[in-house]
């Protein structure tokens, strides 16, 4: 039975708030009851919107249940933040977090890329375990693929197609590698050749396996990427090839992207970071995606 409170014994209260709720003892009893958020709790709600877009700039994402930790509150108090910082149009929420508003459209240059060296370099090394010792191999554009071409052996028999120049010249000098690099308009962005030329000569390709990048996974959406004519060159990667792995580090994870280019079934196996946090890799795993975290 709960104890009636008056306002006057309300006001008296000298208790810790928590996430809009105050928990008091009276008279031996514990009272819990809902209260309206007080000014200075309002100010400090400020303060963690402050925060969260700091670590969005510095980071391109934030993690809910991390954030609640650095910031000493609950889940559900930064979901109502994010909700609230999503309708000013300040970010764009996703599963687990959120992202900048701009993730969707936005397409960071090839020769930009250098945030998570470290972890693709991981990324890069494990998938050399699953490349064959004779056959051939489609290596997608990107740069994560671009570390596994500066690795790539040259003491295997292997033909290795490419849709990048960039690609193309680390593997050239493997004196066992014949390169063969497919032709189309080059995009200068990510220096990827897309369009129809690239379309037809991945239509008349057969490969064992193939190595795929992506800007963005989710379990939901699937794989995806800004740039429409990207993604029918990825999805034409598919086709081609019998086994399809995809590189991604862990900051891929939960972030969706303008054009679809692969849905969970297409994808073979994901090899990411140990960054990866466990509520993404359930969900991933939950949908059919085998996950190798290195």
């Amino acid at each position: 039975m709960g104890v009636p409170v008056s306002a006057c014994a309300r006001a008296c209260f000298a208790g810790r708030w928590q996430d809009g709720l105050a928990v008091e003892r009276l008279r031996g009893r514990n009272i819990r009851m809902t209260i309206q958020e007080d000014p200075g709790r309002a100010a400090y709600a400020d303060e963690r919107h402050q925060q969260i877009l700091l670590k969005l700039r510095t980071e391109h994402r934030v993690d809910s249940t991390q954030l609640a930790g650095e910031l000493g509150v609950t889940r559900e108090t930064i979901r109502m933040d994010l909700i609230q910082l999503e309708r000013h149009g300040q970010l764009k929420r996703i599963h687990g977090g959120a992202i900048p508003v701009d993730t969707a459209s936005f397409e960071p240059a090839v020769s930009t890329r250098t945030e998570y060296s470290a972890e693709k370099g991981r990324i890069v090394r494990a998938a050399l375990d699953h490349l064959p010792d004779h056959g051939s191999v489609l290596i997608d554009a990107g740069s994560t693929t671009e570390k596994l071409a500066e690795i790539f052996p040259g003491d295997r028999e292997l033909s290795v197609y490419t849709n990048t120049l960039p690609i193309a010249l680390a593997l050239v000098s493997r004196p066992l590698v014949t390169v063969y690099l497919i032709g189309g308009r080059l995009r200068s962005r990510t220096l990827a050749d897309v369009d129809d030329w690239a379309l037809r000569s991945l239509s008349e390709v057969n490969v064992d396996l193939a190595f795929l990048g992506t800007n963005g996974i989710t379990a939901e959406r699937g794989m995806t990427t800004p740039d429409p004519s990207e993604a029918l060159v990825k999805r034409a990667m598919l086709t081609a090839a019998r086994r399809r792995i995809l590189l991604a580090d862990h900051s891929k994870v939960g972030v969706v992207s303008t054009a679809q280019h692969a849905t969970i079934a297409d994808i073979d196996l994901l090899i990411t970071d140990t960054g990866l946090n466990s509520a993404d890799k359930t969900a991933l795993e939950s949908a059919g995606l085998r996950i190798e975290c290195v």
